[in-house]
């Protein structure tokens, strides 16, 4: 294990490794668009989920869209963090809702890449912690942290809050997640994770610190705070589950996922079903991967509880690989290994990663479906 120290990681080669990858991506979805006769900053900043969180930083919460089935899509399925910031942002810099909100992504983008790095390098050492921020910025999807969306702005709160357990700083770490907690939905994930390292914690040393309590009575706040306010607006205890059923986000153990596997594999493709079998055998083996690594037990349980959360629900096929990229952990293995390679390769390898990642972007920004 590296040697740990108190001192702030020097994030620059982290984060230039980060933006350089992240430029590529934004260069080829820029040249693809082009050629197409598309206009590449709209599609960052103005569809899909961005035009929603837009409409609440403009006029509050209240909006709803009737389905042709007879079903409601509500906005208070958005959580407040973002679109409150786009409404701040845009008073202050006089810019429109949407530009300010691809302009909170980017920042909270860097923000996350450091916390990436911060719990690499504290994990791994400092190469480690580079190489996984660099890792995460060519994510397949990680055209996302591009957008006008949240991804970005809850991975910083989830990663600074990781390195605030693993430095035992409680206080911090339950704080920044109530900050993760009204962004999205999935910060119930890190706060399994302070509660079950607080828990193991206690029964070892068989005391309950003060500032650990504090910190794991924060952390739920934010999240459930946005519960209660739905609850209260919408005169039922349930409202924040019906909202999200209603979009089909409600947790079924992972019955849709299972149904989809089984279509794709009796369907006239049944080729795509191997795939996605063999796609879903790779996020196994990666997580196997990181309980091998040993990763300390907060980053372990965020991670498990992640991965979990994208797969147990009926939300849209096509998004899960997205509400999985805030599992950054998942590529520590992966960046170990990278690590040792000399820089010449590692820039080669990393350059490619960059240009395949920008180009899944680019198709799956120009298309018709949501990411």
């Amino acid at each position: 294990m590296p040697e740990r120290t108190d001192r702030p990681p020097s994030a620059a080669p982290a984060l230039w490794g980060y933006v350089a990858v992240r430029a590529v991506g934004l260069a080829v979805l820029g040249v693809v668009a082009a050629v197409a006769g598309d206009d590449a900053l709209h599609r960052l900043k103005g569809r899909w989920d961005a035009v929603w969180y837009v409409r609440i930083a403009e006029h509050g919460y209240g909006h709803e869209v009737a389905l042709p089935d007879g079903g409601v899509h509500s906005d208070l399925a958005f959580f407040p963090l973002l679109p409150a910031l786009e409404r701040g942002l845009s008073e202050v810099l006089r810019i429109d809702a949407a530009t300010a909100g691809l302009v909170v992504s980017w920042v909270a983008s860097l923000a996350a890449a450091w916390g990436a790095y911060a719990v690499g390098e504290r994990i791994a050492g400092r190469r480690a912690g580079v190489v996984l921020a660099v890792l995460w910025g060519v994510y397949p999807t990680a055209f996302v942290q591009s957008m006008a969306y949240t991804e970005t702005l809850f991975t910083a709160f989830a990663a600074w809050s990781l390195y605030a357990v693993l430095r035992d700083r409680w206080v911090l770490a339950g704080a920044l997640c109530v900050g993760a907690g009204l962004t999205r939905p999935s910060a119930a994930a890190l706060v399994a994770a302070l509660g079950v390292t607080a828990l193991v914690t206690a029964v070892r040393e068989r005391r309950v610190p003060v500032p650990m309590a504090v910190g794991v009575l924060l952390a739920p706040l934010g999240w459930l705070g946005y519960v209660v306010f739905v609850a209260v607006r919408q005169g039922s205890p349930t409202a924040y589950f019906e909202v999200q059923a209603a979009w089909g986000n409600s947790v079924d153990g992972g019955v849709a996922l299972a149904r989809f596997v089984w279509a794709l594999l009796t369907g006239p493709v049944p080729l795509a079903g191997v795939g996605l079998c063999a796609a879903l055998a790779l996020v196994g083996w990666m997580v196997w991967l990181c309980v091998r690594q040993r990763q300390p037990l907060p980053v372990l349980v965020y991670t498990v509880a992640i991965v979990v959360v994208s797969l147990v629900g009926a939300a849209y096929f096509g998004s899960r690989p997205r509400l999985m990229m805030p599992a950054f952990p998942l590529l520590l293995p992966a960046a170990v290994v990278l690590a040792r390679l000399r820089n010449r390769t590692l820039v080669a390898v990393l350059a490619v990663s960059a240009l395949a990642s920008g180009a899944y972007g680019a198709f799956t920004l120009l298309g018709a479906g949501p990411p």
